[in-house]
């Protein structure tokens, strides 16, 4: 009886011991060149990255270590980080791969196989449904979005004024979650009334999850339905996807309305309502049945996520750049002042923000430093030859854009704030694929220029309005790596009235 409850314990261990070692040892055959470090059995280097906030500077000092791609295990599967430009641009511009950039189920729980995380002739198809929500016409007209929804945060963050030091990401998350909803989604939540904003709350928990899950063997294995994380992310997955539901319901209910009438649709004062992304899915799937409603709630719920999440990190670490710099946030005011010398109080125009060059520059030099999303990632899908040697069918090749940005062999002296490496003289002769924070190739981002007008519009209303301060005492930001480069600790400035 003894031997047999033994065997019914030991079983499992035995097996994950010979199934680590002959997949290990299949990898080795072709990855023993590649650089890595020390690896524990069975877990392989996971014990290293116990947590998100540890993730990059554990990572960075890999790169430190290897001064070139190196690779790691977690658990018996292998991640080749790509840290060359030339490396990033020869995995962006081939369609060997399936992109999966957070690796593990949770992104497919959430996403599902939106044109985030699918592939193939899924991803292509998707990607030339909804290329023209993103036509330079329909995004001139959503700067008035962006004005309107840049002055309810000008007005809630001079109420904060008074208040001193202030975290300023959940004002900035807001703000962004409402111009996505309004613009991509073409209804109003009124996220910026809410500041106790459950859907942020759970994207911020679904993302911290995912990476995770994506360092750790045990939290990927069988046991993860077991674990009180899985119920965590159970809880945010619903409140997510209730939320995208009731923004897909109430456009929806509009889009047929305005469909039986026969009319164009309109808002209450008679004007054209604005041809919403949304709007798009909807079309399309009257006129092809394959496109279904689970189709339209991947889209939404990607869009949803990248449209306000990634915009809010990146706005909120370049206003806090721009607050420890007061020589460049002069200049940056006054830019703002010659575009607007004919009227300061005006709202911006398609054409003003084309003219904030030195904005787009320090927008820029935020992006390297604080790469939005620092990890990129590909599974490969079959092998490939690359460098004088063959990556196997299910390596992760994991493209490591926020090494790529930092690197001193690409940048001199990366950790100073400098917008002049975006002029046009700094730009010359540099590897296009050496700054790629809207990731390149075929599947860059479909929402870039969305994105740096979003972000142009947002930060010179601010500007115009507000002079930013550094907090006192000084506040060092703890940067994580939650799938999108948060702070740990918040991201902490003063603001005082112009």
């Amino acid at each position: 009886m003894l031997t047999v409850i033994l065997l019914v314990i030991l079983s499992p261990l035995i097996g994950w011991v010979i199934y680590w070692y002959y997949k290990v040892h299949y990898f080795e055959k072709y990855l023993h060149k590649i650089p890595g470090p020390k690896r524990l059995p069975l877990t392989g280097n996971a014990l290293d990255i116990p947590s998100t906030l540890t993730m990059l500077p554990v990572l960075m000092d890999y790169y430190k270590q290897f001064r070139t791609n190196f690779k790691i295990y977690i658990g018996a599967q292998p991640y080749l980080f790509l840290t060359e430009p030339k490396d990033l641009e020869f995995v962006m511009i081939r369609r060997l791969y399936w992109r999966n950039p957070i690796y593990t189920s949770s992104s497919q729980r959430w996403l599902g196989f939106g044109l985030l995380t699918s592939g193939g002739n899924q991803w292509r198809k998707h990607r030339k449904i909804i290329t023209p929500a993103f036509h330079f016409q329909i995004l001139e007209e959503f700067i008035e979005v962006f004005n309107s929804q840049a002055d309810v945060l000008v007005k809630k963050l001079k109420e904060e004024s008074k208040k001193g030091t202030i975290d300023i990401y959940p004002f900035i998350a807001r703000c962004t979650l409402d111009i996505i909803c309004e613009t991509a989604m073409g209804t109003s939540v009124n996220a910026q009334d809410d500041y106790d904003s459950e859907y942020v709350k759970c994207v911020n928990i679904l993302l911290e999850i995912a990476m995770l899950r994506s360092f750790s063997p045990i939290l990927r294995s069988v046991l993860y339905p077991f674990t009180s994380m899985c119920r965590r992310e159970n809880s945010a997955l619903k409140v997510v996807h209730d939320y995208t539901k009731s923004v897909i319901a109430s456009r929806k209910q509009q889009f047929l309305s305005d469909a039986d009438r026969n009319v164009e649709s309109s808002d209450s004062l008679g004007r054209k309502r604005r041809r919403a992304f949304l709007d798009v899915l909807l079309e399309y799937s009257k006129t092809d049945p394959s496109f279904t409603e689970d189709h339209i709630r991947e889209e939404v719920d990607t869009f949803m996520f990248e449209g306000h999440d990634t915009t809010a990190t990146s706005i909120t670490f370049a206003l806090q750049a721009i607050a420890r710099h007061p020589e460049i946030q002069k200049k940056v005011y006054e830019e703002l002042q010659t575009v607007f010398a004919d009227d300061p109080n005006r709202k911006a125009t398609y054409r003003d923000l084309q003219e904030m060059k030195y904005l787009e520059m320090v927008i820029k030099e935020s992006l390297r430093i604080y790469t939005t999303v620092p990890l990129l990632g590909r599974r490969i899908e079959k092998d490939v030859e690359w460098n004088g040697m063959t990556l196997p069918k299910g390596l992760m090749i994991t493209m490591f854009v926020y090494c790529a940005q930092n690197s001193d062999s690409t940048f001199k002296d990366p950790a100073v704030f400098d917008p002049g490496r975006f002029n046009a003289e700094n730009s010359k002769g540099r590897h296009p694929y050496a700054y790629v924070p809207f990731s390149a190739g075929a599947r860059n981002c479909i929402g870039q220029k969305f994105a740096m007008f979003e972000m142009k519009a947002t930060m010179s209303s601010i500007l115009r309005n507000l002079e930013l301060l550094p907090p006192v005492p000084d506040h060092k930001i703890a940067l994580k790596n939650d799938g999108v480069l948060k702070s740990d600790n918040g991201v902490l400035i003063r603001l005082k009235m112009r």
